[in-house]
């Protein structure tokens, strides 16, 4: 069985992430889940990663530039694996380990540094400890960090896909 090309692949894994992102704005404004700062920073990663496959599916490049393309889009998925890893890994601290709340995203862009903002979008906060969806019990940000390893292995084929 071989692949379609390396550019429907990219195409198929950028409207893959767009369905991912559909699906978060769907569960913040008719399931009425609101964002951790954890789970803004996987969608933001999500965007990288749309990105990086609408760019290789756009300009259609050569071998070389498949290989490139297949390299940046496991790097930017590995990346927001971590994120998921992160915030997974939060989800099951005992409650006495869980970092304390902090106030909305939205105040702390507005009145603290940006430095300290990052910091808590990419560490989390006690917000990003609480479990408001599961399904086959596994939580939002584990099916998540399945999806980040798969968006990353899908986008890592690609290299071999440059041989064809």
């Amino acid at each position: 069985m071989t692949l379609p090309s390396a550019r429907t692949c990219f195409l198929l894994g950028f409207l893959f992430c767009a369905a991912l992102l559909a699906a978060a704005l769907y569960f913040q404004f008719s399931g009425g889940l609101e964002p951790c700062p954890l789970c803004i920073s996987q969608r933001i990663m999500v965007l990288a990663v749309a990105l990086v496959f609408l760019a290789a599916a756009i300009h259609h490049p050569a071998s070389i530039g498949i290989r490139a393309y297949a390299l940046l889009g496991t790097a930017v998925a590995l990346g927001g694996a971590s994120i998921s890893g992160r915030h997974v890994w939060l989800l099951h601290l005992p409650p006495e380990e869980v970092p304390e709340c902090g106030p909305g995203l939205s105040y702390m862009f507005r009145n603290f540094p940006l430095g300290d903002t990052l910091k808590a979008m990419l560490s989390g906060t006690g917000d990003c400890a609480k479990v408001d969806w599961t399904f086959l019990g596994l939580s939002m940000p584990a099916w998540v960090l399945i999806c980040f390893l798969g968006l990353g292995a899908f986008s890592l084929l690609q290299w071999w896909n440059a041989e064809r």
